[in-house]
């Protein structure tokens, strides 16, 4: 191959290695940029007062005696909007039976949306679940609400060649000439004075429990059941994980067991992560009767299953990559083969093993499929280490899923799904850095 030929080829693959490498940073950026925007709203977004009063009523968090200040301010306006509903339904009892029954049919939506926006009239306490003890807390998913008040939504199905499309009527027109018809029009001027929205810093957001099954809170519990669950799972699978490749790499003798211990290694490697979850309920708790049913301790065992041949073969391969003249020479010292694997080879193994334990411990961290039936449930509160042995956990990874696919309210607490996606991306992320901060730490070490 000439001179010429070969820079052309080495061009051209220094070009393509770098287009790969903007290829996948735009495709990264594309999936992570939506992911930090939306995750972000969970924390900082405009709050009315209705979050006000659920964090001191809730979490008895707030200035009590400006809460009192708003709330006689808000009422003003709430009290002018419910006065309305109550003057139209005094009017239905005088109207004709056939059209009071249809003015009810188109009531009952506007009762309710209205109710949704603000939450239930002074004096009614009748609510049972939180949801609808309060109206919307954020001022973005109260401008849905205040469409949905002003607006009844409708279908066009004249095109038989094209999908029905929707379209919006105005409310007001189907209660023209009624007490009811003014309502809408005073609603829509003075919304913001009957929610005042405000902008709001909610780090409780990573330090809340949830309330009514995510609808209000936050998502504390799974934070802390992630940390539980990838603890726990690198507790028992990096001690064995070592240990394991230092049997490999310096005990073990080339023959038919050692060749199918590595090929069962291999093979564990590449087994779905959903039979390692159904594995963890056969024999963790089925057979082995860990716990009674799921629990941390049983996911942790499932996870830590499941990470055991990354650990090793990190592990092997950071000690297959430490000089022989290291080993040689402290042989040659006089010392024996187990002091000489625990003082000179592990130590300067040690960077490349952490690496490999830290990264499956964001594995762990990020995993769903293997605690879906051995540790995760999908509504709990913050466990302490007392319960691990015993109690399940939420954990971020399954409420993720469960939150986006399960939930019955999952269009209106996309805000959660997001910032949930965020906390477990940025803790992957800095468990990463940490391996990478962590490597050269030690590496600057062993050097001098």
């Amino acid at each position: 191959m000439n001179l010429g030929t070969r820079k052309i080829l080495d061009r051209s693959f220094t070009a393509l290695g770098i287009g790969s490498i903007v290829v996948m940073a735009l495709a990264l950026l594309i999936v992570i940029t939506p992911i930090i925007y939306n995750g972000l709203g969970a924390v900082f977004f405009k709050g009315t007062i209705e979050h006000r009063k659920l964090l001191y009523n809730e979490f008895h968090r707030g200035d009590g005696a400006e809460l009192e200040r708003e709330i006689a301010e808000v009422a003003v306006y709430r009290d002018q909007a419910y006065r309305m509903l109550a003057d139209f339904e005094l009017e239905l009892e005088g109207m004709d039976p056939e059209k009071a029954r249809e003015y009810r049919m188109q009531y009952g939506p506007v009762k309710t949306a209205l109710q949704t926006l603000l939450g239930p009239p002074p004096g009614d306490d009748s609510a049972i679940l939180t949801r609808f003890r309060y109206g919307q807390t954020r001022w973005e998913k109260a401008e849905e609400k205040l469409h949905a008040l002003l607006y009844e939504s409708k279908w066009d199905y004249s095109d038989p060649d094209v999908m029905a499309k929707e379209y919006f009527v105005r409310r007001a027109e189907s209660f023209e000439g009624t007490k009811l018809a003014p309502m809408f029009g005073f609603v829509e001027k003075n919304a913001e004075k009957m929610l005042l929205p405000r902008f709001t810093l909610y780090w409780g957001f990573l330090t809340d429990s949830s309330i009514d099954a995510h609808i209000f809170g936050g998502i504390w519990p799974e934070i802390q059941g992630t940390f539980f669950l990838a603890i726990g799972a690198m507790l028992f699978a990096f001690p064995l994980g070592v240990v394991a490749a230092i049997y490999f790499t310096e005990y073990a003798k080339d023959g038919v067991f050692t060749s199918m211990l590595r090929s069962a290694n291999s093979t564990l490697a590449g087994v779905p992560s959903i039979v390692f979850g159904l594995f963890g309920l056969a024999f963790f708790i089925n057979t082995l009767n860990v716990s009674e049913s799921k629990s941390v301790l049983a996911g942790a065992l499932t996870l830590a299953i499941m990470i055991l041949p990354t650990i090793i073969r990190a592990a092997e391969e950071a000690i297959l990559a430490v000089p022989k003249t290291y080993k040689e020479a402290s042989l040659g010292l006089g010392s024996t083969k187990w002091n000489t694997i625990v003082t000179v080879i592990l130590p300067a193994a040690l960077p490349g093993i952490i690496t490999g334990g830290v990264i499956s411990l964001g594995r762990a961290a990020g995993e769903t499929a293997p605690i879906i039936f051995t540790a995760a449930v999908s509504v709990g509160s913050a466990i302490g280490i007392a319960d691990v042995l015993s109690s399940p956990t939420p954990a971020l990874s399954w409420n993720i899923y469960n939150l986006a696919s399960e939930h019955e309210a999952a269009a209106e607490i996309r805000h959660v799904q997001y910032g949930m996606v965020l906390a477990l991306v940025s803790i992957v992320l800095l468990l990463n850095l940490s391996a990478v901060l962590l490597r050269a730490r030690i590496s600057k070490k062993l050097k001098g």
